[in-house]
């Protein structure tokens, strides 16, 4: 499975502007250098949120179970055969994930590497979440998370040749660098450009987002599954079971987690994000979980 979504270059002509983000502060961004090249991510609009590929498919954002978090240093994580991957920090779950999605979305409105400009409030808001101060200390909290953590990426041709690497020489943050402003209630922050290097291999996911924030409570299960469905463009897709239970960082029981599997995916079919799943054994005698997605025969 290729896992490929085919788009055009990441760099183009930016777009006019009709109207801002939602979430955007009225700032400087007059002030700003308007000139760079900023992120494209083809087929992106308001209803829709991505993430690159290597990102998704690996164990960087997992529906761990809510407490003590563990701290990864330097540890590999659980990605596909045509990547390695490495990380330090706290280990993230799906609300990081849908920070970070969100975040991703409202750099496209700045070139690369300028501050963007967000009002708490409404960026909780966007996220579906409530604008109480546990809400707001959970968002510093993982503001600081996102900027702590550090990632190296490398990915490979699928003859085996290097396409590219990050965080070698340079270390490479989630979030590069951010500020908050208590008087206006905004933060400021900055992606570091490379992210454009994992969305300009033409290999991203594009989520629903109306879906993916009626997914219900309890449910992160279905979010991580329905980042990793959106990887491949395939109609059907199968995987292993003992490698999605890794990749999501479950402990429990094999039997407890297929279970909870079942569970998540018959939540994408209640949001008509695939239409059909069960778990199946495949010619190697292995468990997979096997989905169908919407307009498949």
């Amino acid at each position: 499975m290729r896992g490929t979504f085919d788009a055009p270059p990441l760099f183009e002509a930016a777009p006019t502007l009709k109207a801002p983000s939602p979430t955007a502060a009225p700032s400087q961004a007059a002030a700003n250098d308007n000139t760079g090249p900023r992120l494209f991510i083809a087929g992106l609009d308001d209803v829709l949120r991505a993430m690159p590929n290597q990102v998704a498919r690996s164990s960087l954002f997992a529906p761990v179970a809510r407490g003590r978090r563990q701290y990864h240093r330097e540890t590999t994580l659980v990605t596909r055969a045509d990547a390695v991957m490495t990380y330090t920090g706290e280990q993230l779950d799906e609300a990081d994930a849908d920070l970070c999605l969100q975040l991703i979305f409202e750099a496209r409105t700045q070139p690369l590497g300028q501050p963007i400009k967000l009002n708490r409030a409404a960026l909780l808001r966007a996220m579906g979440r409530s604008t109480g101060k546990h809400d707001y200390e959970w968002l510093h909290r993982r503001m600081k998370a996102l900027t702590a953590a550090t990632l190296y990426v490398e990915a490979k041709r699928p003859d085996g040749s290097m396409k590219y690497r990050i965080g070698t020489t340079k270390a490479f943050h989630i979030v590069a660098d951010f500020d908050y402003d208590d008087t206006t209630e905004t933060y400021s922050y900055r992606l570091d450009p490379r992210w454009q290097t994992m969305f300009g291999n033409r290999e991203y996911a594009l989520l629903d987002w109306n879906k993916r924030l009626q997914i219900g409570r309890g449910q992160d299960m279905a979010k991580a599954l329905q980042r990793l469905v959106a990887t491949s463009s395939d109609c059907e897709q199968r995987y292993a079971v003992d490698w999605l239970k890794e990749k999501m960082q479950y402990t429990g029981r094999p039997r407890d987690f297929r279970a909870a599997l079942l569970r998540a995916a018959r939540e994408l079919e209640r949001l008509e994000i695939i239409a059909a799943s069960n778990i199946e054994i495949s010619t190697k005698g292995r468990e997979q979980l096997a989905i169908r997605l919407m307009g498949s025969v």
